[in-house]
């Protein structure tokens, strides 16, 4: 059973930075793309950026394009999401995900499992 855990989120101030990371557990890590999606209150949830299992290929959003990194490290299973200049308008819950596809992809519905997500709250 795949697990994917969350860590890394809090209560930032705008311009701030913060890294989160996901941990993978009961699969073959590196096998698989990954993907950060995030979700802020009253609106449906959305892509943040999608990384390839070699991290060759890596997408982004719009919103968040210049402003957040998305890597991993095959060896320790764990995907990071890197942010900097944060606004007020990253405030939501960041989930991570994977799927059964070794392409990155910005599709929800290729995405199969989800962790528990993190809050991320930036103030003005």
């Amino acid at each position: 059973q795949v697990q994917l855990v969350e860590s890394g989120g809090g209560l930032v101030q705008a311009g701030d930075s913060l890294r989160l990371s996901c941990t993978a557990s009961g699969r073959t890590f590196r096998d698989y793309a990954m993907a950060w999606f995030r979700q802020a209150p009253g609106k449906e949830r959305e892509f943040v950026a999608s990384i390839s299992r070699s991290a060759s290929t890596t997408y982004y959003s719009d919103s968040v394009k210049g402003r957040f990194t998305i890597s991993r490290d095959n060896a320790k299973n764990t995907v990071y999401l890197s942010m900097n200049s944060l606004k007020p308008e990253d405030t939501a819950v960041y989930y991570c995900t994977t799927g059964t596809r070794a392409t990155a992809t910005i599709a929800e519905d290729s995405y199969v499992y989800w962790g528990q997500g993190t809050q991320v709250t930036v103030s003005s």
